[in-house]
């Protein structure tokens, strides 16, 4: 082990290295346990989600060397850096952490906070100082070098902490959510850019949402109540969402119950698949799967489809949420959201304890097995 490990603090990396991440890690904090693994391919993006306190954090802190292993290993082509028994220390270990606060150094200039890395690795000052200005140049601050963080938006200094990142030329990058404090706007344009500035590099980043994971990565881990609950391209995941959490991450319902000669039976209801379902055995736990907006309520429910193909039921509104479309009325037994227009939910008398009759039609249902 011990020659493993000297080969790992030792290795000098170029700007365009990238490794192959091998974590299998348990790390045990009072009642709280996490137990993952997680792998990524030269050059490629591995996004983290899953709910608030599901240990999103303290994974991305074990492949950092922030938090100690109580079981498992984490590696880079191999070299073990992450043991129970060993910890490379952090600053050997070829790898970043960018957080959502970008911490840069406040009395240094964005030049002389991107030179920092490679200085400290031994450039000289001269060269270190003109990599600075080409990386500034790539995340689209070509004139900010002589400024400091307080004379730059929080978009700047974020794009200047990318840079001093990438700069010290990682073998692993790890995001933490990156661009959760920005506006919409300026998430985008950074989004945009990490998908460029990435190209090549592995990464891992941990985020909420998801159209981070679509830009950004080539797969997915989701993690729930410490543990992995799916994993796969991103594609894949949010197409076939194994668990609730996955299908909102999608913007799918998914309805879970009993196969029952290709359909779904939850407490009388039947989802249908029709052409679009798997076959799952009778007897087996099977999920519905569709489209908010493929559900209609009540007057809603007439439809060209005949009625033999077209599931209904009846069921009561929770609650009401605005979207950028319209409102979403999220129901309960089955838990199902419907998207309908504002002036919709007005017309129809939409509100909390109201019982509606929904549909949606068979060929709109993949049953999935649960």
């Amino acid at each position: 082990m011990s020659g493993v490990l000297r080969r790992a603090e030792s290795r000098s990396t170029g700007p365009d290295a990238a490794a192959v991440l091998e974590a299998d890690v348990t790390v045990e904090r009072g009642a709280f346990r996490l137990a993952a693994r997680l792998t990524a391919a030269p050059g490629h993006t591995v996004a983290v989600m899953g709910p608030s306190g599901a240990g999103k954090s303290t994974l991305l802190g074990a492949l950092a060397g922030f938090a100690a292993l109580d079981a498992g290993h984490v590696s880079l082509d191999g070299d073990v850096l992450s043991a129970p028994d060993r910890q490379v220390e952090t600053a050997r270990r070829s790898t970043v952490l960018l957080r959502q606060d970008p911490r840069l150094f406040p009395h240094l200039t964005a030049r002389e906070n991107v030179a920092f890395g490679p200085r400290a690795a031994g450039m000289p000052a001269t060269r270190a100082r003109r990599e600075a200005d080409e990386w500034l140049a790539r995340v689209g601050l070509a004139d900010a070098g002589e400024r400091r963080p307080a004379d730059l938006s929080g978009g700047q200094q974020q794009r200047v902490a990318i840079a001093r990142a990438l700069a010290a030329s990682p073998r692993l990058v790890l995001l933490d959510e990156p661009l959760t404090s920005l506006d919409p706007v300026t998430a985008d344009g950074i989004r945009t850019m990490l998908g460029e500035q990435l190209a090549g590099r592995t990464c891992i980043v941990v985020t909420h949402d998801t159209v981070d994971a679509v830009a950004l990565a080539d797969r997915v881990v989701v993690i729930e109540d410490g543990l992995v609950t799916q994993t796969g391209p991103v594609r894949d995941v949010l197409r076939a969402p194994a668990t609730d959490f996955v299908a909102s991450l999608a913007g799918l319902n998914r309805v879970v119950g009993v196969a029952e000669g290709g359909r779904c039976r939850v407490d009388g209801v039947l989802a249908l698949a029709g052409d679009r379902g798997a076959r799952v055995p009778d007897g087996q736990p099977v999920a519905a799967v569709f489209r908010p907006g493929e559900v209609r309520i009540g007057a809603e429910s007439a439809t060209v489809v005949p009625a033999s193909e077209v599931n209904t039921w009846r069921t009561v509104v929770v609650r009401l949420e605005q979207t950028v479309g319209g409102v979403r009325v999220h129901t309960d037994d089955p838990a199902v959201g419907i998207d309908v227009a504002t002036d919709a939910v007005v017309e129809q008398g939409l509100r909390p304890g109201v019982t509606v009759e929904l549909s949606v039609a068979a060929s709109a249902v993949r049953l999935l097995p649960a």
